[in-house]
């Protein structure tokens, strides 16, 4: 399949996104052909460990291939989107819950669908030119592919920051938030994939992990667990709006820019994530009751068209930033009726 190169070498299996003038952008195809070769490493005892990667130094993965969503949502094709959702998050709970090591490493752009690939990886390579970021809200979605599970456990409201700015990380933010593990600069990969072929031996990755270049975030921290502590959006506006600091104007103007339901959604989420404890399938189930319902009753057509059709970054939302109704954010995580996510059971834990 020319987007993907999937073969066997040594002691491990190789899977490599080879679109690297779309910034390897997934589209529905490659999830399936992903699945299915993980499910059946799953069992082969000749494979040792995973190892994703991509070709091109701009991007590991910047996200899903959303012009198809878009062509489909505007002739009144959703159930598409809804297909396309429900088989990605169903291969994100997969490798979430792989029995074996899976190594993903990342360069360049790791956005969106590329989180759901690469940051539910065991073992998680981050180098000096990895981006990471949730920008969901920015087309009306909202952090998807497992994200929201990710964003609930950060540090403080890091998480409500993330998923409402869309801020990316560099690679020692990256770590701090929980999205990777292990900085290698990106000179090493070829050497330590080779060790990883031929010896199958995880420890090869600690050995090769060095000290990041100090990131943005860690400072940022207590700014922004006083601003995004509040339960809903318009919390989380006014308490942005009372600051007189370049902090809160500079977030301010980050989160006028995107969907204010997709944002008191996400804020939801991360709310009944944070009770109890969840799993990566609690929060992709949450995740996909609004997606299932984003192309009919949210921004998402709006929101593609502003940025991907005619790029004019102007979208116009269906609602202001301060005034997102309770019963609209409640309508979109309603439990959907006859349309439930199904996972591969024998990888429950």
């Amino acid at each position: 399949m020319p987007d993907l190169s999937i073969r066997t070498t040594g002691r491990a299996g190789r899977i490599t996104l080879t679109r690297a003038k779309a910034l390897n952008a997934l589209t529905y195809d490659m999830c399936t052909q992903i699945e299915s070769v993980l499910l059946d490493w799953r069992s082969d005892p000749a494979v040792d460990l995973v190892v994703i990667d991509a070709e091109g130094d701009r991007a590991f993965c910047a996200g899903g291939d959303i012009a198809e969503l878009y062509a489909a949502g505007m002739a009144g094709n959703f159930t598409y989107g809804q297909t396309f959702w429900h088989d990605e998050y169903r291969l994100n709970a997969l490798i979430a819950e792989y029995p074996k090591p899976i190594v993903s490493l990342m360069q360049g752009f790791t956005m969106g669908g590329g989180v759901g690939l690469g940051c539910h990886a065991s073992h998680r390579i981050v180098c000096e030119s990895s981006q990471i970021a949730m920008p969901e809200c920015g087309i009306g979605l909202v952090p998807d592919v497992g994200g929201t599970f990710l964003l609930a456990r950060a540090p403080g409201q890091l998480g409500a920051y993330l998923g409402l700015t869309a801020a990316r990380m560099g690679p020692a933010d990256a770590i701090l938030a929980g999205f990777a593990d292990i900085y290698i600069p990106q000179d090493c990969w070829p050497e330590l994939v080779a060790t990883l072929e031929s010896d199958a031996v995880i420890n090869a990755l600690q050995r090769a992990s060095r000290v990041p270049p100090q990131g943005d975030m860690s400072a940022l921290l207590p700014q922004v667990d006083a601003h995004f502590a509040g339960e809903h959006l318009s919390d989380v506006v006014d308490a942005l709006r009372s600051a007189d600091t370049a902090f809160a104007a500079d977030t301010l103007k980050k989160i006028e820019r995107n969907a204010p339901l997709s944002m008191a959604c996400t804020l939801e989420i991360l709310q009944r994530l944070s009770q109890g404890t969840p799993t990566i399938r609690t929060a992709l189930e949450l995740e996909y009751r609004f997606t299932y319902r984003a192309l009919e009753q949210g921004d998402l057509l709006e929101g593609i068209r502003a940025a991907i059709i005619d790029k004019d970054r102007k979208p116009v939302w269906k609602h202001a930033i301060d005034a997102v109704p309770q019963t609209d954010t409640t309508r979109m995580l309603h439990p959907l009726q006859g349309a439930k996510l199904d996972f591969h059971e024998e990888t429950q834990p």
